[in-house]
């Protein structure tokens, strides 16, 4: 039985009649989380987490049409029982589990097994199908526990407090800032950019708590963040931003920093690899958990990760998709005066 499609437009349910993540307009989207490569402009009607709908309205508009659910909530969409069930890559992010005549699809967005201490656990969803990422999808990812990672950049900020530096904390405005604030809670005055600002006020909505901050002004008076901590995102890497924050010193977040010779970012003082993707071992433990007769490779590591899982006998294969990266430094998004 064939549950879910892949067009041009998208992972396609035919029986429910809805897309999940299309990257074209649609009539129906079913929306894993709310990054801009997930969660597009231009569709008829949305389908989310109730966590997510704030994030879409701060990136997609107030006018869209969105409904939401719970986590494991059944809808049934024309026949195709529909429920999203804890994805752990950010807030509201969902796996999409579809059942039809007993046989059952999941579509799992972007995920981590690793619980970082604000995204609701993930959640292991037995299918008979199942499409993965692989952006970390080789044997050198491993990531360090939380608590390990997060008392890494604790040091750091001390150690630039001692020398008197700001830290500048460079990391993906939704998921990875909050992530970042939680970490350095209490070692000083956070301040954020005014596009990590607004991803804030989507969680605080929800009832999510995050720690005392304030919206930097890096026009007027950037030496009230001298010796701070500050947070900008990846668009801002080598931008006059920086370069006007007296002292910075500079750590780029991101799952890349795992190895050395990523750090294309020359620029960058620090690196720490933290991600908000499963890293090889969570990968492989997700995917032989679910024990799907066949597991689709959607993006990232694709041909390497695909081939080994059908080197240990769980059927794969390769689809194009138009999903991306996250934690790459070319990220676009609405900024607004950049450059000041």
């Amino acid at each position: 039985m064939k549950l879910i499609k892949f067009t041009n437009k998208g992972i396609y349910c035919p029986q429910g009649k809805f897309y999940i993540d299309p990257w074209r307009p649609v009539d129906m989207a079913v929306i894993t989380h709310g990054h801009a490569d997930h969660a597009r402009w231009g569709m008829k009607k949305y389908l989310c987490h109730q966590f997510t709908k704030p994030i879409l309205h701060q990136r997609i508009g107030l006018d869209i049409e969105c409904q939401t659910v719970e986590y494991g909530e059944v809808l049934n969409i024309n026949g195709v029982k529909v429920s999203f069930h804890p994805a752990g890559h950010i807030i509201g992010s969902a796996q999409i589990r579809m059942e039809y005549k007993g046989y059952v699809s999941v579509v799992s967005g972007d995920y981590k097994v690793q619980y970082d201490g604000l995204s609701t656990p993930f959640e292991l969803v037995k299918c008979n199908e199942f499409v993965t990422e692989s952006t970390f999808g080789l044997p050198i990812y491993n990531w360090l526990e939380v608590e390990d990672l997060n008392k890494k950049l604790q040091n750091w900020v001390l150690r630039n407090q001692e020398n008197s530096k700001t830290s500048v904390f460079i990391g993906y405005s939704l998921g990875k800032a909050q992530r970042i604030m939680k970490a350095v809670e209490g070692l000083g005055k956070i301040y954020v950019h005014n596009s990590i600002g607004r991803l804030n006020q989507a969680f605080e909505s929800v009832g999510i708590d995050l720690p005392d901050y304030e919206i930097a002004d890096f026009k007027e008076n950037p030496k009230e963040l001298q010796h701070e901590i500050v947070i900008v995102p990846p668009a801002l890497l080598d931008s006059n931003i920086i370069r006007k924050i007296p002292d910075a010193a500079t750590a780029i977040c991101s799952g890349w920093m795992h190895v050395r010779g990523a750090r294309r970012w020359r620029s960058a003082d620090a690196g720490f690899a933290m991600s908000d993707h499963a890293d090889w071992k969570g990968l492989l433990q997700a995917i032989k958990a679910t024990e799907a007769e066949i597991v689709h490779v959607t993006h990232g590591q694709t041909e390497v990760f695909s081939k080994y899982l059908n080197e240990i006998g769980i059927q794969s294969d390769v689809v194009e998709t138009l999903y991306g990266d996250d934690e790459e430094p070319s990220e676009k998004e609405n900024l607004e005066n950049p450059e000041p």
